[in-house]
């Protein structure tokens, strides 16, 4: 049967208009970029006070034991602080799309919405292509905006002592306008295989979040000083990511085949 974009849309739609009826879904979506801002501006106004402390010398040497002698260990932590945190901001494309595309496949199943849909003419990629859609927007549009206010607060915060805007970065604009969209269909990708094979979007949702372990494990890695963070290292990251979104959405496309969700959940 030929692809209707009429039809993708027409799911998305729906899905969408129901994300807005989901007050404890839309407050959910709304902490994790709160603390993914906040943070990080936090860490950085941490240095920015108390940019001669000797402690700050001392950890810096950690990362860098060339670091010269006059150079500036609040400012080399500041970079640090910044690049490194990318990893961690990463997190969040991934997660909203989970929060999402659990809700639009599993908790359709709960709410006894899905035989309606299922009784439709939709292909199984006008399926997958609108509830994509209905996660993905919502998810990349979050973290524009989330970045954003991201880049004010650090510029804001970071002013008195380098007084120059250092957001945004090469590192983040790439980052954020090209790998994290990757992120984010990855997300969906993972949240809509397992919601289509169990029964409670919870269920889902937890499953699908253990995704971004890994995710965090590195971060971890890059604090502990066991990784070296850096554009490459990301762009690598992004590559592996979207060999992945291709063999995910083929998944989708085929476990979320029509007559195959009528014979089991209609």
């Amino acid at each position: 049967m030929a692809f209707r974009p009429r039809r993708a849309l027409a799911v998305f739609w729906k899905d969408f208009l129901d994300l807005r009826k989901n007050v404890g879904l839309l407050v959910s979506m709304a902490v994790l970029p709160t603390i993914m801002v906040l943070v990080p501006i936090g860490v950085v106004w941490s240095y920015v006070r108390t940019p001669n402390h000797a402690d700050l010398r001392s950890v810096a040497l950690f990362y860098d034991s060339s670091l010269p002698l006059g150079a500036s260990a609040a400012r080399f932590l500041i970079d640090k602080t910044l690049v490194d945190w990318f990893g961690m901001f990463l997190v969040m494309p991934v997660f909203v799309p989970i929060l999402i595309a659990s809700q639009s496949v599993a908790g359709e199943k709960e709410r006894r919405t899905l035989e309606p849909l299922l009784s439709s003419p939709v292909t199984a990629a006008e399926l997958v292509t609108g509830k994509s859609l209905a996660a993905l927007v919502p998810a990349v549009a979050i973290t524009w905006v989330a970045f954003i206010f991201f880049c004010i607060g650090v510029d804001i915060v970071a002013w008195p002592l380098v007084q120059m805007p250092l957001m945004p970065d090469a590192l983040w604009t790439f980052g954020i306008f090209v790998i994290a969209p990757l992120f984010a269909f990855f997300g969906n990708g993972v949240a809509v295989l397992i919601s289509a094979r169990v029964s409670e979007a919870r269920m889902a949702q937890q499953l699908s979040a253990l995704v971004v372990l890994p995710l965090v494990g590195m971060v971890g890695g890059q604090v502990a000083g066991f990784l070296k963070a850096g554009l490459g290292y990301y762009a690598l990251q992004g590559g592996v990511v979207l060999v992945l979104d291709a063999v995910l959405l083929w998944a989708s496309i085929r476990l979320l085949d029509r007559e195959r969700l009528v014979s089991r959940w209609g």
